[in-house]
């Protein structure tokens, strides 16, 4: 397989599809940079408050990840260096792995608040007379 198939002229049937997989490579690398720069300004409107600093200052990190790496795929598209290419993966790799140490933590805060409620709504309706317990509905 040909290892710098983007943006090479090519004659026959093969080339229209390079053509076509050069589009989708510039088209990633548009995405790329608006979800990145989406990440980083969600993330500075999170870290306006100190609690919410705690999760808006990685997102920062998170969209820079994005943006780096697709910055070094289209260094990779213009020049073919193949280092390049390995840190666009490397970025893009750093960026899934804070964002899925992200997703973990969230998901942890969010049963966490579930059970913050439920305990609450529960210590509520022992609290109003004439309500039977809600510890005895749950036997």
């Amino acid at each position: 397989m040909n290892e710098t198939f983007i943006n090479e002229p090519d004659a026959g049937p093969a080339s229209s599809q390079l053509s076509g997989i050069s589009l989708m490579f510039s088209q990633m690398i548009t995405d790329m940079k608006f979800v990145g720069m989406f990440i980083i300004i969600y993330g500075a409107l999170t870290s306006l408050s100190i609690i919410g600093a705690l999760i808006g200052v990685p997102l920062i990190f998170v969209g820079v990840r994005m943006r780096e790496s697709a910055d070094f795929f289209q260094t990779y598209q213009m020049t073919k260096d193949k280092t390049a290419l390995i840190s666009a993966f490397d970025a893009q790799a750093k960026y899934f792995r804070i964002a899925k140490i992200l997703i973990i933590i969230s998901l942890i805060l969010m049963i966490g608040y579930f059970v913050l409620i439920f305990t609450f709504f529960t210590y509520l309706f022992n609290q109003v007379p004439g309500y039977e317990s809600i510890t005895m509905l749950l036997k």
